[in-house]
């Protein structure tokens, strides 16, 4: 393969452990590694893309969405979480065939990747044919089984759920795609038992031997919706008698984790951490108690923060500060679009960092730490902190090229703050996946965009008529 040279950038936002900001670089790109970093000599044969006034940061990571509901985008407002529920599931049921999941899934990683958003954290039934989707725009996408004590949208037994499972790791081989991790994802400690719950997280931990890649092993992940909302706490504390949390510690989900107090150099993984088991990440998380997070933190949970979709529901707003200094990791997510109604995560950088200042009480929130909450942090929750998040020599190249030729983004004085409180989706020029380049000059290289549309149109129609149903009832 020639070699491609992001050539003359005009800032390079790493997100290194010392959140440096490179100016007037080249970037060099070698079967997907990213190689140098600083002048770069050309060579013949080089692919160059031209990176005058362009600044490049790593691809944003997106630690809990649902791309397939795209096509249910607007279909349930004036909602709460409760509510929203109860119409998107029969819209699912009705419609959501692997077929549409497959056909959602482009759709939603399509609008992903255009808006700099490189990795997904994706939870969604017929996850085969979500990742088919996603892949085949060039996402680097995170999916895995869903479990539902009952059948689900998807209609699956148990049995069959935990045959997907155990077949995960095959399957993703056979598909492709950038590197991933295998993950499971029950839906939530609502419609999973503790028995279910402990069942999943140990034929998870046999899998481990399978995920081998690269000369390294990937963690598996455990992803689950968390006290999205306060009468989510108050149902299980009736019926249980404990919080979602407690219940997932019951499960044996929520064992002690050894990290390293550095980040792992990505050429000796030297500083690594020791790995006990899956990674667990909480979706959302708004309303862990005080006991919740002294339980979570020493297992290494990270939560997803979703302010967009947490503000629309009003589930609640996250504290932010209090959550870190209680020794939560924080990555950052859009939920679905069905939710959230878009997968923009500019927008959810930003809610989060305004979130942080008014529930904080103080107006100074750390732009940078916000930024890392969307990259390395991300990244680092989902155990490719060794692979993506940052920009750095031995490191895969999933980067993304803005515009800064542009009235609001001039001039530039503080780099984390331009990105987290005035960049946004439509200043995003390239991206790059892998090495690969899955956006050009804002267009994707890999999909014929008006088809897509096309035939998600007029599937859509479908679902808002099974909702429409719903309403009416």
């Amino acid at each position: 393969m020639s070699r491609l040279v992001l050539r003359d950038l005009a800032l390079v936002v790493t997100v290194d452990a010392g959140d440096s900001v490179l100016r007037d670089v080249s970037v060099a790109v070698e079967d997907g590694v990213i190689t140098e970093i600083g002048e770069v000599d050309p060579r013949e044969d080089d692919e160059v893309v031209d990176g005058r006034g362009r600044l490049a940061l790593p691809g944003l990571v997106n630690l809990h969405t649902h791309l397939p509901m795209t096509l249910l985008r607007g279909i349930a407002e004036g909602v709460d979480l409760q509510g929203f529920l109860e119409r998107v599931w029969a819209a699912e049921g009705a419609v959501m065939d692997p077929a549409t999941v497959e056909l959602g899934a482009t759709l939603g990683a399509l609008e992903s990747l255009l808006g700099g958003c490189t990795t997904q954290l994706d939870m969604y039934f017929h996850h085969e044919a979500a990742h088919r989707g996603a892949v085949t725009a060039g996402a680097r996408h995170v999916g895995g089984p869903t479990f539902f004590d009952g059948p689900g949208p998807d209609g699956l037994s148990w049995d069959e759920r935990m045959a997907g499972l155990r077949a995960w790791p095959e399957v993703l081989r056979e598909t492709g795609g950038p590197e991933v991790p295998v993950a499971a994802m029950p839906h939530a400690t609502y419609t999973n038992s503790v028995e279910h719950l402990a069942e999943v997280a140990s034929v998870l931990r046999a899998l481990p031997d399978q995920l081998v890649t690269n000369d390294r092993r990937l963690d598996p992940i455990l992803h689950t919706h968390v006290s999205e909302n306060a009468a989510e706490n108050t149902d299980l504390l009736a019926r249980f008698g404990a919080t979602p949390t407690e219940l997932l510690a019951r499960a044996g989900w929520l064992r002690l984790r050894i990290r390293s107090l550095e980040q792992p150099n990505p050429q000796t993984h030297e500083g690594e951490r020791v790995s006990t088991g899956p990674k667990v990440v909480f979706g959302h998380g708004v309303h862990l108690s005080d006991a919740d997070r002294a339980l979570a933190a020493p297992a290494d949970v990270t939560v997803a923060h979703c302010p967009g979709s947490n503000l629309k529901l009003a589930s609640g707003a996250l504290d932010w500060q209090r959550w870190r200094a209680d020794g939560i990791r924080l990555g950052i997510g859009t939920d679905g679009c069905a939710s959230s109604n878009d997968l923009d995560m500019w927008q959810a950088m930003r809610q989060a960092a305004h979130l942080a200042a008014l529930t904080s009480g103080h107006p100074e929130v750390d732009a940078a730490q916000i930024l890392r909450a969307a990259t390395i942090d991300g990244a680092t929750a989902l155990g490719l902190e060794h692979l993506v998040g940052s920009i750095e020599v031995g490191k895969r190249a999933d980067l993304v090229l803005l515009d800064l030729d542009q009235p609001h983004l001039t001039p530039v004085h503080d780099v984390p703050a331009l990105l987290v409180h005035a960049a946004g989706r439509g200043d995003v020029t390239d991206v790059l996946v892998d090495g690969r380049i899955v956006v050009r000059e804002r267009r994707s290289t890999l999909i014929d965009t008006s088809d897509l549309l096309d035939r998600c149109r007029d599937r859509a129609r479908d679902a808002a008529a099974a909702a429409h149903e719903v309403e009416e009832a």
